[in-house]
């Protein structure tokens, strides 16, 4: 389980990203890279880290579900992921 302080760390990251992504659009189309400079540097969204939705797990992440493989593995164990069929693991 990640904890409860990194969690909200992602958080605020995430909404950085979302209230400057027009301005850093419009800035790039104008090839303003000085004025992309002075955006705080948690505004790009290459700082995101993709984390688990249930534990907030960062490594082991599985982006077509948005879960880490720990998670994955026991839901689909107990049937919870449609289309999922137990192979051999």
């Amino acid at each position: 389980m990640a904890k409860e302080s990194m969690k909200a760390r992602e958080k605020r990251r995430q909404k950085l990203v979302e209230r400057y992504a027009e301005k850093r659009a419009k800035l790039k189309e104008e090839g303003d890279y000085v004025g992309l400079s002075r955006l705080p540097r948690n505004s790009n969204p290459i700082r995101l880290h993709n984390r688990c939705m249930l534990t907030g797990r960062p490594k082991g992440y599985m982006r077509q579900f948005g879960l880490s493989r720990i998670t994955f593995r026991e839901m689909a164990s107990s049937g919870l992921i449609p289309g999922i069929k137990k192979a051999s693991w």
